[in-house]
């Protein structure tokens, strides 16, 4: 399995409201019409986070397909072209990322009903090497989070070789996605000392601090 991960700004002409509404019920059914997707969810900006001024992101939309094969047959297709010239309409290009994935379940809970998922965006310390990065993420870091009580589920999102090949460098090094029953669970998770733990690892191989937004995912397909 395959992920592709956009992180998404609105066009400025957009209220919050007006761009959720078209993300959802305008370009949604026609992302899910694209050939060999197995999933597709939106994780939409809670209004809360608006209330400081302009959150990380609007957005990310989390599209899963079989293989590289399924994306290369997607090229050329009617229905890429008609979510591609959609995206004009409620989309920043200027900001617009998109990163292909290879998932990592740190803590395999069930995703709860109603709950909050927490967005961070993670780029690794400057002189790491990715494969040092990558595992420390995983194998160290990966289980403080993880041991947080209120966190319901948690999955690491890696950027994949491929971003890296040729000396390029992705303008993200992956997402850390954390489930929580809602915003209130999430709050009480910093008052741990597994989340104290947490936090004072992340200068040993990222770099600090870390954006992020607290979202509500919407499932469209799967």
């Amino acid at each position: 399995m395959i992920k592709l991960v956009s992180v998404i700004r609105r066009r400025a002409a957009l209220d919050v409201a007006a761009f959720q509404d078209y993300w959802r019920n305008t370009h949604g059914p026609l992302v899910a019409r694209l050939p060999g997707l197995r999933r597709y969810v939106q994780c939409h900006t809670l209004l809360a986070g608006y209330r400081k001024g302009r959150p990380a992101a609007d957005g990310i939309a989390e599209l899963w397909f079989d293989d590289t094969a399924a994306l290369r047959a997607l090229q050329g297709t009617a229905q890429l072209a008609a979510v591609a010239q959609d995206e004009d309409a409620f989309i920043d290009p200027t900001t617009h990322l998109r990163l292909f994935i290879e998932e990592h379940v740190i803590k395999d809970g069930a995703v709860p009903a109603g709950g909050v998922k927490n967005i961070e965006l993670v780029r690794r310390k400057a002189g790491m090497p990715v494969a040092d990065f990558q595992r420390y993420w995983r194998e160290v870091h990966g289980p403080l989070g993880a041991a947080i009580p209120t966190v319901r589920r948690y999955v690491q999102n890696h950027a994949r070789a491929t971003s890296y090949r040729d000396g390029r460098e992705p303008a993200l090094d992956g997402l850390a996605l954390t489930w929580f029953e809602d915003t209130a669970a999430m709050r009480a998770s910093a008052g741990s000392p597994e989340y104290a733990a947490t936090r004072a690892d992340e200068d040993n191989f990222l770099a600090v601090p870390l954006d992020f937004i607290i979202t509500r995912e919407h499932v469209v397909v799967g």
